[in-house]
């Protein structure tokens, strides 16, 4: 797996919606989020809302095309996407593997962006970085900018820890170690029976979303399970679930449940509430990195 290069103050970062696009008042708050850090935004056409076509940045070819422009760019030394939405496996078939492949450089996001961390992973062989986003979290308080800062900068090794008021649980003992795989659920049981199927084989596989019923959890947990993808994977890490209510609480499994019928029988470490997804306060982490896990600790490995 490719490390690529950690970006430097000063560096131009492409800006790009490769799914859905961000709101007209949210790029002066992103803009000026990566200026905070020290790089100098690119702003690609997806952003600007000109080329938006109904709920997606805009049409899959032109999504397609702005991300092989922004590798292709020598000029740029990474590429972060502005948000998430839908969209991103609209354009997988679209993507041009050599692309990337012949040009590996720092890629963040998360969400929707899930679609192309696997891609990238799976298929382009280089590490990205599951973070925020300068339109979802203009102004990331200090636990989130700390970790989004060694994301971009380099440094995100080490033990993980959630925020002190914010304890994990170990759901099931035991120790793991692989690369980490996954991100929000829903795409990744969107990608079972697709050339960009996920892979966790020997892998830490991380899980979050927001917005889903209890039910719908279930379904897709269900569906990576009977996939084979826990008895695969070397452990799980269960990051945030957020505003993900039961329909009727009197009539439903509590996540815990979910999670314990559907992922503890194939035997592997399990742990729970990490500080990780859709949350306010939320860790980086580097998709494809080395990640161990056991005792109740997590650790990043350069």
């Amino acid at each position: 797996m490719i490390c690529p290069t950690p970006l430097s103050p000063g560096a131009k970062v492409a800006l790009l919606a490769p799914a859905s696009p961000a709101a007209e008042t949210a790029l002066a708050p992103a803009l000026a989020l990566v200026e905070r850090l020290g790089l100098q935004p690119v702003v690609y056409p997806s952003c600007y809302g000109e080329t938006r076509r109904g709920y997606l940045a805009a049409a899959d070819a032109r999504r397609a095309e702005e991300l092989h422009s922004a590798f292709s760019d020598r000029s740029v030394q990474g590429v972060w996407c502005i948000r998430g939405g839908y969209g991103c496996h609209r354009i997988l078939p679209l993507l041009e593997e050599t692309v990337f492949r012949n040009n590996p450089k720092w890629f963040g996001g998360y969400s929707d962006i899930t679609a192309l961390h696997i891609y990238f992973n799976q298929v382009c062989g280089f590490q990205t970085y599951h973070c925020p986003m300068p339109a979802a979290e203009p102004e990331p308080d200090p636990y989130t900018l700390n970790g989004l800062k060694k994301a971009l900068f380099g440094g995100l090794s080490g033990e993980v820890s959630n925020p002190a008021d914010q304890p994990w649980q170990v759901l099931a003992p035991g120790y793991a170690r692989g690369p980490l795989c996954g991100g929000n659920l829903s795409l990744a049981a969107a990608s079972l029976g697709t050339p960009w199927e996920i892979d966790t084989r020997g892998k830490i596989l991380f899980l979050e979303d927001v917005g889903e019923k209890t039910y719908r959890i279930d379904a897709m947990l269900t569906q990576l399970r009977n996939a084979g993808k826990f008895r695969q994977c070397a452990g799980v890490l269960l990051g945030g679930w957020t505003n993900c209510q039961p329909e009727d609480p009197g009539k439903s499994l509590s996540l815990r449940q979910i999670f314990t019928e559907l992922i503890l029988p194939a035997g592997k470490p399990v742990m729970m509430d990490l500080a990780c997804g859709h949350c306010t306060t939320t860790l980086s982490l580097p998709m494809g990195g080395v990640c161990a896990m056991g005792s109740g600790t997590i650790t990043l490995e350069a």
